[in-house]
């Protein structure tokens, strides 16, 4: 799809000139693997990631302290990027522009501010409710992605390749009857798949006939 396409060019262009990849900003309802996408652009990019969220930097020095051990190239992935306070955002604006990090220290009239360099870094921030993002915040992004539900098609996809994975044999009654069920998102999907097959397993039966077992709708 065109977001594909947008992202595969965004990733071989920043390669091509040494850089990390720009600022992104990933939006869309839960579960549709905006993560998985993150540690996806890491792999391609060569990058080391680094996973946080909105809640787990309640303050200014949380988030110092994990801008100050970035290294370059290296890219900050921030899950639930609309619980971020207004003070977070703020350090955030030079961090995004200018790979400056400013410190306040002390208070009052006595406070000075001190102005450290970053390393070459990409911030990779994901919510799924953007309108709750300040305007600053959203426009220092270089680019912006929604991830939309997937398709039938995609689902199965999706599934196929998990059983692979868990080294099931896959049955494609049983993904359509999985991915039916699925509200058409991969998280969801695939914690059905592991349910459907633990059934299968204990009554040793096949993936079909564990996706049409009552068990399986209240999974």
């Amino acid at each position: 799809n065109k977001a594909k396409v947008s992202l595969k060019i965004l990733i071989e262009a920043a390669k091509k000139r040494s850089e990390p990849i720009d600022h992104l900003l990933l939006y869309g309802p839960a579960g549709l693997g905006k993560t998985t996408l993150a540690y996806i652009i890491a792999r391609e990019m060569n990058a080391n990631i680094k996973i946080t969220s909105g809640p787990a930097i309640e303050k200014v020095g949380d988030l110092a302290s994990i801008l100050t051990n970035l290294n370059s190239g290296d890219i900050l992935f921030i899950d639930e990027a609309h619980r971020l306070n207004k003070a977070i955002e703020e350090i955030l604006y030079p961090a995004m522009e200018n790979r400056m990090l400013h410190i306040i220290i002390g208070k009052g009239p006595s406070a000075r501010t001190l102005q450290l360099d970053l390393p070459p870094f990409s911030l990779i921030a994901a919510t799924t409710r953007v309108g709750l993002l300040s305007n600053p915040l959203r426009s220092r992004f270089g680019v912006t992605f929604r991830l939309d539900f997937y398709n039938i098609n995609d689902i199965e996809s999706i599934l196929e390749r998990s059983a692979g994975l868990m080294n099931l044999q896959t049955e494609k009654d049983a993904l359509k009857l999985i991915a039916q069920s699925s509200r058409y998102t991969p998280r969801v999907a695939n914690r059905l798949l592991k349910r459907v097959r633990d059934y299968a397993e204990v009554e040793g039966v096949g993936l079909t006939a564990g996706a049409r077992g009552r068990h399986f709708r209240r999974a």
